[in-house]
């Protein structure tokens, strides 16, 4: 089996470690990208001549007919990122190839992440930590526990159902919206499905796990915004497209909600976008899925599926062709 890299040097030396490669030695032989350019559809063409199984990443060029063509034996397709959009065509399934992907292993960073936020942000740790750092030894009269509250998870794909999972080690009420998801769904995940008004009205936080779609796009617009309950919690971990962010920050000015963004659109936001200044917004740099030792459970997870499809095992990450149009 020949088992063929195709993200560039530097990028696969932060996701693969010497052992997951030498794992990946066990199956067959490995051809690896030692550029540190993301490849050109000629140079992609030539690494996956015969190959049987390619990993892609971040930067890897589509995978066209015009490539796929020099492996006509490729089985399978293993993205070692998030969203296949990005390399996956109509080439790959007319061909039968099928496709993996990292979400599951980013998604849990990104909960891991929002539930961060929901704890800092409920125990005002924020603006308690620059008084404190100013001299001061503040007020806790705003601090709130992780108890007896309601946070409302918005999408439950890999990151919020993991979200949900993480949550349910607290003492709290669980509220999902997910057309996608029915109500007996959600009771077994340990959540009350409602409607996304009613999520808004009664949730005390927060936390968006959409993609970004046209269905999705500003979905948090001025009316939904303004349905939320004082000192609501928000967080964006998802996409910045999914908030009218100019709704947003006046919703902000009035001093009524916080929020913790870890994405905006565009990204980054302007040098004097009001997000920079306002002092109940916190911005993250687009932190919340993996960066440095995290990018270790992707690989982990290309591995997994891998040993899985040589199995005849289900793959945890697989892609089909009638989901692309609800993918992130």
């Amino acid at each position: 089996m020949k088992i063929v890299l195709l993200q560039r040097k530097d990028l696969r030396e932060r996701v693969f470690s010497s052992e997951q490669l030498a794992q990946l030695r066990e199956i067959g032989e490995v051809v690896l990208n030692e550029e540190n350019v993301n490849p050109t559809e000629e140079h992609a063409r030539a690494l996956i001549a015969d190959a049987d199984v390619v990993i892609t990443s971040w930067g890897c060029c589509a995978l066209t007919e015009r490539v796929l063509e020099s492996a006509p034996n490729l089985k399978l397709v293993l993205h070692a990122a998030g969203t296949v959009k990005p390399i996956v065509t109509d080439a790959l399934w007319q061909r039968g190839v099928r496709v993996s992907n990292a979400t599951e292993a980013l998604g849990q960073g990104v909960a891991e992440t929002a539930l961060g936020f929901t704890i800092v942000s409920l125990k005002d740790m924020w603006r308690l930590s620059r008084e404190t750092a100013a001299g001061g030894w503040g007020d806790g009269s705003r601090v709130r526990e992780v108890y007896g509250l309601t946070v409302g998870v918005v999408g439950a794909g890999r990151a919020g159902s993991h979200y949900i999972k993480l949550l349910r080690q607290f003492d709290v009420r669980i509220a999902l919206y997910d057309p996608f998801v029915s109500e007996e769904r959600a009771r077994e995940m340990g959540a009350q499905k409602l409607e996304l008004e009613d999520l808004l009205r009664q949730s005390d936080v927060i936390s968006i796990h959409l993609p970004s779609l046209p269905e999705t796009n500003h979905m948090f617009n001025a009316e939904r915004l303004a349905l939320m309950k004082d000192d609501c919690v928000l967080i964006n971990t998802a996409r910045g497209s999914v908030i009218d962010e100019e709704a947003l920050a006046a919703e902000l000015s009035k001093g009524r909600l916080f929020a913790c963004l870890d994405v905006t659109d565009p990204e980054p936001p302007q040098v004097d976008h009001p997000f920079r200044n306002l002092p109940n917004v916190i911005l993250t740099p687009h932190i919340a899925g993996a960066v440095n030792n995290g990018m270790g459970r992707i690989a982990k997870s290309v591995v997994n599926d891998l040993r899985a499809f040589l199995d005849g095992r289900p793959l945890s990450g697989e892609v089909r062709a009638e989901q692309m149009h609800l993918l992130a």
